[in-house]
């Protein structure tokens, strides 16, 4: 009986011990700049996200379909929406941010307008058409745009290993396709590469 109170106080006194000791460890956070590289696990991230969204639609404003608009309709800049952007991949991937990230290139060179998604006229005009009841400074529904190109893709990838270096490559692609012809007057491509050596990842 005094054995089994001496195991059980010291597995208590352990227990104590392992508490204090936790309590005692910190988790260290280290802020850094949001522009820099950082890459933990060779997954995609927000480095690829921008990075893919920025060359891709700038090389898509330098092919013909633009300079074909531009020349036909004088100073009307083409009107573009995004439609979806599939991932192909085995992993997770928010597609919505790289969207995001697809319009803000598009958005801020200039060149295009862009055209809200379906799901943001819709949250508009449900917008306005409360403020016609209850609001005096309402806004008058107007005609809205209607996009000349529809801009989608998906994400693809390629897992190898041989069990000491694993390779991830991505693969996206774009194109942009004409709303009145359904033709595809664009289709871009962008690789990504990246090798994670054991000492880089926990197997």
């Amino acid at each position: 009986m005094k054995m089994n109170f001496k195991k059980a106080v010291a597995f208590v006194f352990a227990g104590v011990v392992a508490l204090s000791l936790a309590s005692c460890s910190s988790t260290k956070v280290t802020r850094v700049d949001s522009g820099e590289v950082i890459d933990l696990s060779g997954n995609w991230n927000d480095t690829d996200s921008q990075q893919v969204s920025q060359e891709m639609i700038t090389e898509s404003l330098t092919y013909p379909w633009y300079a074909q608009f531009a020349a036909e309709h004088k100073s009307v800049k083409p009107r573009v929406i995004i439609g979806s952007v599939l991932n192909k991949t085995e992993e997770h991937i928010s597609t919505e941010t790289f969207i995001k990230d697809l319009e803000r290139n598009l958005i801020n060179n200039g060149k295009v307008t862009f055209v809200a998604s379906k799901d943001q006229r819709e949250e508009i005009r449900a917008e306005r058409a409360d403020q016609a009841v209850n609001s005096k400074n309402a806004k008058k529904q107007q005609n809205e745009s209607a996009a000349d190109f529809m801009l989608k893709g998906q994400i693809n990838s390629i897992f190898d290993s041989n069990g000491k270096d694993k390779l991830k490559y991505y693969q996206v692609e774009l194109e942009i396709i004409d709303m009145e012809s359904n033709e595809t007057v664009w289709v871009g491509q962008k690789k990504i590469k990246k090798v994670i050596s054991k000492s880089s990842y926990k197997s």
